[in-house]
């Protein structure tokens, strides 16, 4: 079962009906499941439960195995010190917060109907897209025209926000790039706090020291508010420095999101790749901009590892994976290329790189592919994602072709 649908059973008050009980024989009373949380923390918050004759106001945290708490390291995070009640679908050990306390535990009762589960699942996947039962009959209603059209207009969107970032950096387009290409970086997760982080870095100031990846690794992870002098003392020391001759200004450390990420991206060893990458592309835009191969991106965007003397005062950074380079292309450098070119149909250029790209994975894209969308390319994934967060998400179907297909059709029923 995916801990989504977990989710969504507590959520929705499908175990209704069903007794709860803690795992030590306690009988539970719910009332109030508490508010989703999509941030970093329990996935709900200020939820309201009665064990026994006791009141407990906090936080409800969610998992397939009670196991799964010690491996995402709750039990070192006093974020989850006010969780309530660990609820759970096996029970296979007992769990306690950062001050060493046994957290209530419930192995929640709910249908167990595998056909109703599977309904469900259906449901809590597709419940953002307006008309999915309509595709789910007939896949057509998205024709490849309509998908074209929206993958020019998210083209169109990313190209005005650039021109927008262009007026803040005084027509520089390297420093524009730079600021985005921070923002990506964050993928999805960190996004915000990493364009501060650009933001608040002049690149000239990286650029001052672009033979150092020690100094350029130094301001950048100072810059970020995670630098602790216990931790780096030497770059602890070297920041201190730097950050007076350019009197910089660090953000706020709290901005970042760790909870629920893979170590590789964690926001310390993104923003070590991040400066590894400026560190070895002296002319990293103007040679982006000039590449003629989706493979020629690839590399400029590899990270590459030379000299062992490099490293001996800085730590080297995991290498960047394909996956990864791939996004970066797709949401940073071919928007770049279709606002920086100068050709006859940058629209076209842009839409073939895309098209050579390897599709994206992820929530938006699962949704259309359980609808019954052919989902190939990079192109095929961005036109999706636009369909979703500009249409979809804000019920825009009258201006969607699809919401007029399905109204059309609506309206011959009647008469």
């Amino acid at each position: 079962m995916p801990e989504i649908l977990l989710h969504y059973i507590w959520q929705k008050h499908i175990w209704s009906g069903f007794a709860q009980r803690t795992t030590d024989g306690q009988v539970i009373e719910i009332i109030s499941t508490g508010q989703y949380n999509t941030h970093a923390g329990p996935d709900f918050c200020n939820a309201h439960i009665r064990i026994g004759e006791q009141d407990w106001f906090g936080n409800i945290e969610i998992h397939i195995h009670a196991s799964d708490w010690y491996k995402h390291h709750h039990h070192t995070n006093p974020a989850y010190d006010s969780t309530i009640l660990h609820v759970v679908a096996h029970a296979d050990k007992d769990v306690i917060n950062s001050r060493g306390e046994r957290i209530p535990q419930c192995e929640l009762q709910y249908p167990h109907d595998k056909d109703y589960l599977g309904m469900l699942f259906s449901h809590v996947s597709l419940e953002d897209i307006p008309c999915s039962k309509q595709l789910l009959e007939t896949p057509t209603l998205l024709t490849q025209g309509w998908k074209h059209t929206l993958l020019e207009k998210r083209l169109e969107c990313k190209r005005q926000a650039i021109q927008q970032l262009l007026h803040i950096t005084q027509q520089s387009w390297a420093h524009a790039f730079y600021i985005t290409l921070a923002h990506n970086f964050g993928f999805h997760t960190n996004g915000l706090p990493f364009e501060m982080l650009a933001i608040q870095t002049p690149l000239s100031c990286l650029q001052k020291h672009r033979n150092s990846l020690f100094q350029i690794t130094a301001i950048l992870l100072g810059q970020s508010g995670l630098l602790t002098k216990d931790q780096e003392p030497g770059l602890w020391e070297e920041y201190a420095f730097l950050q007076k001759k350019f009197s910089l200004q660090p953000i706020d450390g709290c901005m970042w999101k760790k909870a629920r990420m893979r170590p590789q991206g964690a926001p310390e060893v993104r923003i070590r790749q991040f400066a590894h990458l400026l560190y070895q592309s002296e002319h990293l835009f103007a040679n982006l901009m000039e590449a003629q191969t989706i493979d020629e991106m690839v590399d400029l965007l590899s990270l590459k590892f030379g000299n062992d003397e490099v490293y001996a005062r800085v730590e080297r950074p995991l290498p960047l994976g394909r996956k990864s380079i791939e996004i970066l292309l797709i949401n940073t450098v071919i928007p770049y290329r279709y606002a920086y070119t100068h050709s006859q149909s940058p629209i076209n250029t842009a839409i073939h790189w895309l098209e050579n790209i390897k599709k994206e994975d992820n929530t938006i894209i699962r949704q259309w592919a359980m609808l019954g969308q052919m989902v190939k390319s990079a192109a095929d994934t961005q036109a999706l994602i636009h369909l979703y967060q500009n249409y979809c998400q804000p019920h825009q179907c009258f201006n969607c072709q699809i919401g007029q297909q399905v109204f059309q059709y609506q309206q011959l029923k009647l008469f």
